[in-house]
């Protein structure tokens, strides 16, 4: 049983006994079903999807080598075929029909496949290489850094809790961190290996792979001869937010920062606000004013917000290079890195497990420890117990002053009981207190008990299809950008029109002859739609992309 729209038989054949994989050969045919991917195929290769051919090694034998597999990946993701079981509800020819195969590869085979790229263990080194030619190729100085918690719903590991903001519950996961640019573009991300904090991941692992990325960029003459010019600047929340920690990057590494102030309790007079222009999406005019403050004995530039209620927003800053109207753009921008997030939550589906297993964690690794966490949970509960006791006898009190003669000795019973039992929680509280200076605040997971202790899920497959979700946004993102000069409001239209675009039918004509592969995209819905198309086939048919495995010339139509 050869399987279903398998036509090539011959090639099969030959790939079972290991003589060749399949060749790439086109044949002309109209209406391919999600044909419109192929637009974006001088977007994926220009972001280096097939890059990781300087990390892998190639699958010496099978009918589907490895480029075919990272394709059918991308052209996967981004017809939002979320997870490679939902193949299955798709026609496996019209998506051959795509790679120059006759049928794409079946389920079980594509994830025995990506399991053949996954035990080689290269995704890190491949998602190095590919961080460091898109900061080259960008050269910016600004980089968003922001963690994402994918929440664990099995039973098979022991994963340490955190806090999902977006639904407000402390829940099992891993946290991946990530660096993006100014626009949302990312550049890599880094995944943690139990409770590991924000501070702690830029101060040990983000700022040292920046450093070693950007080196050159500014020299160190550069940096003598201005005693205020920083490397470059980070952004996140107010989750690293510690005036101490930012001078201490500044003074190891040269980094700068930009965040949202804690706890803010005064108030600026109005009348210092000016009004600044800041471009967002839109030009906005925002009243701006800027102070110098000291915070923890860190002397730092406060630039406040003032808005239509008179709220005072706060962002704090050890650029002192760095325009007013810029600090507020990049601080208000952030949530460029969040809607990224979001994006890729709802399109590629990027929190889904795609290996199941656990590998152990290196038992040297301190952690907190959990009796010493429960015992501290208790002790906050019967302090709340207590409290609540003292201001019910604070009343008793109270009443017995003001009250009526006859209720005296009612009252004075009622004040006994309550001191009694203020002073049986007491003795619990010292107990509790006693119990909790016995054990220590940190552990090493070697010294967890064995049925609790904390371990890891297997996660180089995850890391290998994120980096291809990753390209796949970016060549989004890219020809969102070709397009956006035609619609006003291209934030919330031109992310639509490329969907529509990636699930139009194409017609494909291979000439051999002349070595082009003509892609002629059937009509979209509006003629709005297809004008601003019209208008970029001339950029798309100068990249003169070639089809992987192929001297075929892709030219659109």
């Amino acid at each position: 049983m050869i399987g279903v729209a398998a036509t090539r038989i011959e090639d099969r054949v030959f790939a079972a006994a290991g003589l060749q994989n399949a060749v790439i050969s086109f044949d002309s045919c109209e209406s391919v079903e999600f044909g419109g991917v192929l637009l974006l195929l001088p977007f994926l290769l220009a972001n280096g999807l097939l890059s990781y051919k300087k990390y892998y090694s190639e699958r010496l034998s099978g009918y589907y080598d490895f480029d075919s597999v990272i394709l059918s990946l991308a052209f996967m993701y981004l017809c939002r075929i979320k997870s490679v079981e939902q193949l299955k509800h798709h026609s496996p020819g019209e998506m051959g029909k795509l790679l120059g195969l006759d049928r794409i590869p079946e389920a079980r085979c594509l994830r025995g496949i990506v399991k053949e790229l996954s035990v080689q263990e290269r995704a890190s080194e491949w998602n190095a290489y590919l961080s460091e030619e898109w900061i080259n190729q960008e050269d910016t100085s600004i980089y968003y850094i922001d963690g994402h918690v994918q929440v664990y719903h099995g039973h098979l590991a022991n994963l340490g809790k955190k806090h999902i903001s977006r639904q407000k519950l402390c829940l099992p996961g891993m946290v991946e961190f990530w660096v993006n640019n100014a626009d949302g573009l990312p550049y890599f991300f880094i995944t943690g290996e139990v409770n590991e904090k924000l501070q702690e991941m830029i101060t040990t692992q983000l700022a040292p792979r920046l450093l070693e990325l950007t080196e050159g960029r500014v020299s160190q003459d550069e940096l003598d001869a201005d005693g205020s010019l920083p490397r470059f600047t980070l952004v996140f929340d107010r989750e690293a937010y510690s005036p101490p920690f930012f001078k201490q990057l500044w003074d190891c590494f040269r980094i700068a920062v930009i965040t949202y102030r804690k706890n803010v309790k005064d108030k600026w007079d109005e009348k210092d606000f000016s009004e600044y222009k800041v471009e967002t999406d839109v030009e906005t005019e925002m009243e701006l004013c800027e102070k110098q403050v000291e915070l923890n004995g860190v002397e730092l530039r406060e630039v406040r917000r003032l808005t239509d209620t008179g709220h005072q927003t706060s962002v704090i800053t050890t650029n002192n290079k760095m325009p007013t109207a810029l600090i507020a753009f990049y601080m208000f921008s952030r949530w460029s890195q969040e809607n990224f997030f979001r994006y890729m939550r709802q399109e590629y589906d990027i929190d889904r497990i795609m290996q199941y297993g656990v590998d152990e964690l290196d038992k040297t690794i301190m952690v907190v420890n959990r009796e010493y966490s429960n015992t501290t949970y208790q002790l906050k509960k019967l302090r709340e117990k207590k409290a609540r006791c003292q201001a019910k006898l604070y009343v008793l009190v109270e009443e017995n002053v003001e009250g009526e003669l006859e209720q005296t000795e009612k009252n004075i019973e009622d004040q006994l009981e309550c001191r009694q039992k203020i002073e049986s929680l007491e003795a619990e509280e010292q107990e509790l207190i006693d119990q909790r200076k016995q054990q220590p605040y940190r552990i090493s997971i070697g010294e967890m008990p064995e049925d609790t202790r904390y371990n890891k899920l297997k996660m180089e497959s995850k890391h290998l299809q994120n980096i291809i979700k990753i390209i796949c946004y970016r060549a989004e993102t890219a020809i969102a950008n070709l397009l956006a000069g035609y619609y006003r409001k291209s934030t919330n239209e031109i992310r639509g029109l490329v969907k529509s675009i990636i699930f139009a039918k194409a017609d494909i004509y291979p000439d051999y002859q002349t070595n082009t592969l003509t892609v002629r995209l059937n009509s979209l819905a509006t003629p709005r739609d297809n004008m601003a198309i019209r208008e970029i086939y001339q950029t798309l048919n100068d990249y003169e992309a070639v089809f992987p495995g192929t001297r075929l010339k892709l030219v659109y139509k």
